[in-house]
């Protein structure tokens, strides 16, 4: 058994490669090899969101706090809110953020392939974040 203490994580500020606006990462757990999992709290604060991007193996997010919004590549912006669950499936191009008024923080769940947990495309335009 492992246990780490909160206060042994320390946060991270989004980098601007990846995101727009102001964005904090928590990491929560990094599992130990043969385990692939990794998890992250993070918060957008209003207008902030991830660049587009994919995950070899999918990606879950809870939404613990606020309002925030969520595309997959072809579809409509949708907006999740505390309590949703959202699975985007390997390799699915999406992104996510808060809304253009109110912060959202969730929890992301990703497993590594080959040491990667995801792969980094372009940044969402404000145009297509006000879709």
């Amino acid at each position: 058994m492992e246990i780490k203490r909160n206060n042994e994580r320390v946060s991270n500020q989004g980098s601007s490669d990846y995101f727009t606006g102001s964005v904090r990462i928590d990491p929560l757990f990094q599992a130990s090899d043969p385990a692939r999992v990794a998890s992250a709290s993070v918060t957008f604060e209003p207008g902030a969101r991830t660049a587009w991007h994919t995950h070899p193996l999918g990606q879950t997010l809870i939404v613990t706090a606020g309002l925030g919004w969520a595309q997959r590549d072809g579809g409509p912006v949708e907006e999740i809110r505390p309590g949703d669950v959202v699975w985007f499936p390997p390799g699915e191009k999406h992104w996510h953020g808060a809304t253009a008024t109110t912060a959202m923080t969730h929890i992301a769940i990703q497993e590594a392939s080959n040491g990667k947990t995801v792969d980094w495309l372009e940044h969402v335009s404000d145009e297509q974040y006000r879709a």
